[in-house]
């Protein structure tokens, strides 16, 4: 069964587009057939998978905002057979306005990914850092949100907002929407503001806090002015072996989830 990941901090500069992108690899490291769906008009996760954003004849825009089929725009990664890429630029700023206007707006993603969802194992979304239309279509679309979140001052206050409005998407248009983990991002156990942090989100979290953490490192912030994921540029680097871990302990999770509810 498809798992619907979005991948989303309203805070900017907390990883999480470079979470989007590697967490995405190392599924398909995995060999999970994975689709990474770009909705950030940034189109910084389509440049650090190497599509070229602006030569795309048709992106996420087109198809949530017109009749284009989902699977049209759906491009290989040229790294990893198992990895595909919905790609996104500047040109889903104009969607913002647009989709007020459609019909069942908020579950334009949502409908469109329906058709496709079944030839993957996951797909992940990497939305904007923001709390808009597009967002509301990623978590509409979602079965669990992933939050990354940098272990200093104000994090939990930004963090709090977050989750106040995963609720509210959740009573609204998706009941089942479901917070997947809390992702420690740019981690160094050595600064005491980062063992305090992490001590206030297991409080809050409880396991819901992924043990994996991901560390600064200059690979990980290098390889997307490469166009590819830290796994692709220096798979022996920490960052690398970092997100693998993240996509271990996700699966893990995952089939622990579906072995109690059998």
């Amino acid at each position: 069964m498809t798992k619907i990941i979005a991948v989303t901090n309203q805070k900017g500069g907390v990883g999480k587009t470079t979470t989007s992108v590697n967490l995405a690899a190392s599924l398909a490291a995995c060999k999970k057939k994975t689709l990474l769906i770009d909705m950030d008009p940034q189109g910084n996760a389509t440049m650090g998978c190497g599509i070229e954003k602006n030569e795309q004849e048709n992106t996420i825009y087109d198809v949530l905002v017109s009749d284009t089929p989902i699977e049209s725009v759906i491009t290989p990664s040229q790294y990893d057979k198992c990895l595909q890429v919905i790609a996104s630029n500047d040109d889903l700023t104009a969607a913002e306005i647009e989709l007020v206007s459609l019909p069942h707006r908020e579950y334009r993603l949502k409908q469109k990914i329906a058709t496709i969802a079944d030839a993957y194992d996951y797909i992940i979304i990497d939305c904007p850092p923001a709390l808009s239309m597009l967002t509301v279509n990623a978590l509409t679309a979602a079965d669990s949100v992933l939050i990354p979140v940098q272990c200093e001052y104000y994090a939990l206050e930004g963090l709090s907002s977050l989750v106040r409005t995963i609720h509210k998407i959740k009573h609204a248009v998706n009941s089942h929407l479901e917070i997947e983990g809390i992702l420690r991002t740019m981690y160094d156990p050595r600064n005491s503001l980062t063992r305090d942090v992490t001590n206030q989100l297991i409080e809050h979290f409880g396991d819901r806090v992924y043990q994996t953490t991901i560390p600064r490192n200059v690979r990980l912030a290098e390889a997307p002015s490469h166009g590819v994921p830290a796994l692709h540029y220096d798979k022996k680097s920490k960052g690398a072996t970092a997100y693998l871990a993240l996509a271990g302990e996700l699966m893990r999770l995952e089939k622990k989830k579906k072995l109690a509810k059998a």
